[in-house]
């Protein structure tokens, strides 16, 4: 698989969905600068994989698929307008850090908040946003039941691997809005989690397949409201 041509694809994707196709030219800039500091990052989380569990080592040995394009097909449902994308349960910094370098890339204004509750997970999270230069990225060391947006609401929230669904809606509702827009990465078990959610909450939703991920899901949520 070449990487430099499927990163491309991401940051054209953005582009196209948001009716701004870029030239061959521009879109050839933001791909090499992006891929520059993805291959940062990827020695960065090896680096750091030594000293903590950040990554499973087996999954660090597909880190490119695995973690990184997993992370960066999210780019393409991010609208131009967005003022901050929420990430809750940072971790490793997928799909965060990923998105906050594509969003870099692209020119976006847009802030990328990282919520991570384990202190040292927070702190690998700082230093690799400060080692790449990512001015658009803020790391809270909280748990999200504690985040409280004073300014604006999250325009889309993200989450990999993190919590079921239903509890995902909960933290969508609390630190977003009616119009906030949820990116969840899910595996195997989303058709259950739906179900699951669609007791306890109203949404509308959609489901698109995980390009690099054969059991794999990216559901789409809106207009997340607790049922009545």
């Amino acid at each position: 698989m070449d990487i430099k041509s499927e990163i491309s694809a991401c940051l054209q994707a953005y582009e196209a969905q948001n009716g701004a196709p870029a030239d061959k030219t521009t879109l050839s800039a933001a791909t090499a600068v992006a891929m520059q500091k993805l291959q940062a990052l990827v020695t960065l989380l090896a680096d750091w994989n030594a000293k903590m569990n950040l990554v499973s080592k087996n999954s660090l040995a597909e880190v490119w698929t695995r973690h990184v394009l997993d992370s960066a097909q999210l780019v393409a449902y991010l609208p131009a307008d967005m003022r901050r994308l929420t990430d809750i349960g940072s971790g490793a910094g997928f799909p965060a850090l990923v998105l906050a370098i594509l969003l870099q890339a692209l020119n976006s204004p847009a802030e990328v908040v990282l919520i991570e509750s384990i202190g040292k997970k927070a702190t690998y999270l700082r230093t690799a946003a400060q080692q790449l230069e990512l001015a658009n990225v803020r790391v809270i060391n909280d748990r999200v039941e504690n985040t409280v947006f004073k300014d604006v609401a999250a325009d889309v929230i993200t989450a990999r691997a993190v919590a079921a669904l239903d509890v995902l809606c909960g933290y969508a509702v609390k630190i977003g809005g009616r119009q906030t827009r949820a990116l969840f990465l899910k595996g195997q078990s989303y058709v259950a989690e739906l179900a699951e959610a669609q007791k306890h909450w109203q949404f509308s939703s959609h489901v698109y397949p995980n390009k690099y991920s054969a059991d794999g899901v990216m559901i789409q949520l809106w207009n997340i409201r607790n049922k009545k």
